[in-house]
């Protein structure tokens, strides 16, 4: 089912979306004109009792669906095969100046969507921290030729996207996200930025066993560039059992400011935030 809430949060449309399967999808994409669904290679599995009753199939077929905003779209919703995987989190999609539509996000393979699952439902053997096989891929689908290209775009394990929500559903120029030790053990936690016009990545380390979560950027006041802003993780200590809230300097990722929390926060959260100007001049 597809909805659509107005800033009120009213639901103003809803449909069923024609051909949709059960595989799991965790997020969708918005660019101007459609919407953009993920179907990748897990679906429901009711014989799985973990307690998230999913499971990789390689029956599912992994498929991207383009369905044009607006309240007749969903019958006019197209669906490209694509190659087997998992998203779980779109870092954004956006029409490009031949109108084609790149999306791109984190995607596990059987191997790496075995590793995150093992890690989620507690499984024997599954080491004292997470660790990742998910790497940053990039879609483009060219309605006109009925196609889609795919690429992995880097070589490190990362998951949480996100990215200035400003440029949620257009051209993206900064993405953000977390990065994890490989199954191989290689890499670590921390926070990374990728510049998609030069190409370049960097890294905030966490330092070992520090586990940030989702960073959330936030722009900052009279902000005239796409990165001028901050970036807000918690990260979640996994050998001292703490929590500190990080605040990043969103341009070269320098550390501006550790809140130390009263307790342990579960690592991997989602978050978000609001200015205290929406707060209706409560001091709390």
């Amino acid at each position: 089912m597809y909805y659509v809430a107005d800033a009120n949060g009213r639901i103003t449309h809803s449909a069923e979306v024609p051909g949709a399967t059960a595989a799991l999808k965790h997020d969708f994409a918005i660019t101007r004109h459609h919407v953009v669904f993920i179907e990748g290679t897990v679906t429901f599995d009711p014989t799985e009792h973990s307690g998230i009753p999913y499971g990789w199939n390689d029956e599912q077929p992994a498929r991207i669906g383009v369905m044009p905003r607006g309240p007749r779209g969903a019958g006019l919703i197209r669906w490209f095969p694509i190659e087997p995987g998992s998203m779980l989190h779109a870092a954004n999609a956006y029409e490009d100046a031949r109108g084609r539509i790149v999306l791109e996000g984190p995607t596990v393979d059987r191997e790496g969507f075995r590793l995150s699952w093992n890690w989620w439902v507690g499984a024997p053997g599954r080491g004292t921290e997470p660790n990742a096989r998910s790497y940053n891929r990039r879609w483009v689908i060219d309605l006109a030729a009925d196609s889609v290209a795919e690429q992995i775009t880097d070589d490190l394990a990362i998951e949480f996207p996100t990215l200035n929500e400003e440029f949620l559903g257009s051209e993206h120029r900064y993405q953000y996200a977390i990065s994890f030790p490989d199954q191989e053990g290689q890499g670590g936690y921390g926070i990374v930025k990728y510049d998609r016009t030069t190409g370049a990545r960097d890294i905030h380390e966490a330092g070992d066993a520090r586990l940030p979560s989702e960073a959330v950027f936030v722009p900052a006041a009279g902000a005239t560039r796409e990165d001028d802003g901050y970036l807000l993780t918690v990260v979640s200590d996994l050998k001292q059992d703490s929590s500190q809230l990080l605040v990043l300097d969103a341009s070269g990722l320098d550390r501006i400011a550790t809140v130390h929390l009263p307790r342990r926060v579960t690592a991997g959260i989602h978050g978000s935030w609001i200015p205290d100007s929406d707060l209706g001049g409560s001091d709390h």
